[in-house]
């Protein structure tokens, strides 16, 4: 049998924690599969000129076999996802974890094969994302009052935003540091490994470590390729794969320490929200999160609450 080709691509350069996970895949099913697969990475697609959203195109269309992407991009397509854009609510990474590699993470790559022409095979970690601007300071609500800030394509996003005064603007990736570099936008929302890894703070000198949100990045596949490899080749895909999530996860916790460090070394501040300044922000959100909670299934809900309350 000829080797079954699987073409992964991703949007981010060669220290990213994605991309360290994308090599660690293909070395994974070398020892998995050996040489029934034929593994390419196509790490960057953003040098050549696309946009980072391109991919989603790319792989539902079967140019491509597979990507990481951000879950939010596709909430508008699967609601369901939306889970995870409940502001100021998800705790720690160990929790989410426990969500994505149980009950609820099987249910949003039910909805996901249900709904769209891809398979989730699994789910990265996105970085709890914080906000980073070149004015000053943000450590209440009054200090977003009027900034323009960079969101994601995400409805749920942009509200949450709002009502904490700022202006949103959606930006693509690509996009992103002329936008910060220019003035386009004041303020904008990652984790630190993008903050850092995007070259934002040359001009950001401010980041307030909100963890407003834990990003999650779905492993997507094209259905279709899926569904045509044989039961043995698949399992040993997703025997990878594992393994590349877990490495991948274990990355994102270790570049948070040595991004922060890095941006300090650059004259970047770094300021933490106290518990009160933090409940501040939360009830500045609490009315549109809650209209995002009850767009959502019960039972969802009830699978959500349950793993992240460790039950």
């Amino acid at each position: 049998m000829a080797p079954i080709s699987i073409r992964f691509g991703g949007y981010q350069g060669l220290a990213s924690v994605h991309t360290r996970a994308g090599h660690a895949f293909g070395d994974a099913l070398s020892k998995t599969l050996g040489n029934t697969a034929d593994f390419s990475f196509d790490s960057n697609i953003v040098e050549r000129g696309q946009k980072a959203s391109d991919l989603l195109s790319l792989v539902e269309s079967g140019t491509l076999d597979a990507c990481y992407f951000s879950s939010s991009y596709l909430a508008s397509r699967v609601p369901e996802l939306g889970i995870f854009d409940q502001h100021f609510i998800v705790p720690d990474r160990a929790r989410a974890y426990a969500a994505l590699d149980g009950a609820l993470g099987r249910e949003l790559s039910r909805l996901m094969e249900e709904k769209t022409g891809y398979a989730v095979l699994d789910f990265w970690d996105n970085g709890f994302r914080h906000i980073s601007n070149g004015k000053g300071p943000i450590l209440s609500p009054e200090d977003c009052q009027g900034l323009k800030i960079r969101t994601l394509a995400n409805d749920n996003h942009q509200r949450v935003f709002r009502a904490l005064g700022f202006e949103p603007k959606t930006i693509d990736v690509r996009d992103l540091p002329a936008a910060v570099a220019d003035g386009t936008v004041d303020a904008q929302e990652n984790p630190l490994t993008n903050i850092y890894n995007f070259g934002l703070h040359k001009n950001h000198k401010h980041i307030t470590l909100t963890r407003h949100l834990i990003g999650v990045a779905m492993v997507l596949f094209n259905k279709a390729a899926v569904q045509s490899w044989p039961a043995d080749f698949k399992k040993g895909v997703q025997q990878a794969l594992r393994k590349a999530t877990q490495a991948q996860r274990g990355f994102a916790d270790e570049d948070d320490v040595v991004c922060a460090d890095s941006l300090v070394a650059e004259g970047v501040e770094i300021g933490d929200l106290s518990k009160a300044q933090r409940q501040a922000f939360v009830d500045a959100t609490k009315d549109e999160v809650a209209k995002t909670r009850a767009g959502f299934d019960a039972r969802l809900i009830t699978l959500f609450d349950a793993d992240l309350a460790g039950s």
